[in-house]
């Protein structure tokens, strides 16, 4: 345990430039996004009212309140959440490859360790969600100072308030990164750690064997989806709804444990007899 915290905390240290530089732009692009949205909004309410002399009850009916969803959904907002999506998706591929970039490869160093190698795919995971969790964790942070400054600009009679469940189940970009219920979490986010054990195996795979790795990654990525899949398709394809739903998430979870313990336990084995450095 002690050596698995020590990489991890390694592992963190690696990327915590690339973490802190998505938190910045996430802030400032928001905090930006927050402040052109409320002034756009206002600027039209001075021009209706002060230059067409449109009263202000006919604006509301035309033009309606501003909610916080305005927001929400402009590029302001929702463009730092994709990048720092893309940003973890890079990451994912970044944290072993670079392991083998310079040259005093990194890898033979890792590799080394006096520990059992399984600990290095488990830092490295736990890095990824870490990274994951800290974003949305930010987010959420962040999202009633934003509802503040939002309050601040737009006046009372000119703004609809919402709550902040109301805006994150009222914006399917929050919805999925913030779920609203455990089986959503679990559903969300399992479904995330699937996806990375997936794809290390694959990064595995390509590293052990080369051009070969590479196919072999695909065919493994792709037997690990059809497999997930595959009581869905037969669900609604074969058996016409003859599980209920809960019989078939309980369904899901076991094949997407059994997926993972597979990941992990090819991973281990390819770490301690076929990578190549």
């Amino acid at each position: 345990m002690k050596n698995y915290l020590k990489l991890v905390n390694f592992e963190f240290n690696r990327v915590v430039k690339l973490f802190a530089v998505l938190l910045g732009i996430t802030f400032v692009a928001q905090m930006a996004g927050v402040f052109f949205e409320s002034r756009k909004y206002l600027d039209l309410a001075n021009e209706q009212i002060y230059e067409f002399m449109i009263p202000k009850e006919q604006f509301l009916a035309d033009f309606g309140q501003m909610d916080f969803i305005d927001v929400v959904n402009s590029l302001w907002f929702l463009g730092p959440i994709a990048l720092c999506g893309a940003g973890v998706g890079f990451y994912i591929f970044m944290i072993w490859y670079r392991d083998w970039v310079g040259k005093n490869t990194f890898i033979y160093r890792l590799l080394m360790l006096p520990t059992t190698r399984l600990n290095i795919l488990y830092a490295k995971l736990t890095t990824i969600l870490t990274m994951t969790l800290g974003l949305v964790a930010f987010q959420l942070i962040i999202l009633p100072i934003e509802i503040m400054v939002h309050k601040a600009m737009v006046p009372d009679e000119f703004r609809l308030d919402m709550s902040l469940t109301e805006i994150v189940t009222s914006t399917p970009g929050l919805s999925v990164i913030i779920p609203q219920s455990l089986t959503q979490f679990l559903l969300y986010y399992g479904s995330g750690i699937l996806a990375v054990s997936v794809l290390f195996t694959a990064i595995l795979l390509e590293r052990s064997f080369k051009w070969k790795g590479i196919f072999a990654g695909i065919v493994y990525g792709a037997l690990a989806v059809g497999v997930f899949i595959l009581p869905l398709l037969l669900q609604d394809l074969v058996l016409d709804g003859f599980f209920y739903p809960i019989e078939l998430f309980v369904i899901e979870i076991v094949i997407a444990l059994v997926v993972i313990a597979v990941s992990v336990w090819l991973s281990g084995f390819l770490l301690k007899k076929k990578i190549t450095v």
